[in-house]
């Protein structure tokens, strides 16, 4: 069994640029800075054959190129602390054709609203006022626009220490 997600990787420089505000939040277990990316939406436990299928229907996914900007940080209650992505429709339409191509597929649509974002700690035994702390340090980040020219189909392995991402294909934009 694979557990697989669609997302688009960031640039190296970006991936620095993050790590060096990942610290501050005492009880917050920090992603590794390789594991930075935009989840574009999780599919959850699949059987090869199941992840044959996936890669196909993303290769029929056609949208365009388009450029992603990183700014402000926010937080899902006490449990994960992330970095937003500015509103983009293109994002969006991509998500969107993700999620029809996944839905024709038998797949249950994603209950939650899209919120893209980078995950930057899973948080546990953290207080609100730490996390309040943090949020107001960093309230004013906000990244240079990267551009986006595909994404990719990536396995998540849970390990102890973490989860170990691979990609699995790359899908080109036009």
């Amino acid at each position: 069994m694979l557990r697989l997600f669609v997302g688009i990787a960031l640039p190296p420089d970006l991936k620095l640029r993050l790590s060096l505000t990942a610290s501050g939040v005492q009880g917050a277990k920090w992603v590794d800075a390789g594991n930075y990316h935009v989840t574009l939406r999780f599919i959850g436990e699949v059987d090869e054959v199941q992840a044959a299928d996936i890669d196909e229907a993303l290769l029929q996914i056609r949208a365009p190129r388009f450029d992603v900007t990183l700014a402000t940080v926010g937080h899902f209650g006490l449990r994960q602390l992330w970095v937003g992505v500015e509103r983009n429709p293109a994002l969006q339409h991509l998500h969107e054709k993700i999620e029809s191509a996944l839905s024709r597929m038998g797949f249950p649509p994603e209950e939650r609203r899209y919120t893209p974002h980078v995950t930057m700690a899973r948080l546990k035994y953290v207080t609100e006022a730490k996390l309040q702390t943090y949020l107001t340090e960093h309230a004013l980040f906000r990244a240079a626009p990267f551009p986006v020219d595909r994404f990719s189909l990536i396995a998540s392995y849970l390990t102890k220490s973490g989860s170990i991402y691979e990609d699995q294909a790359d899908y080109k934009l036009s």
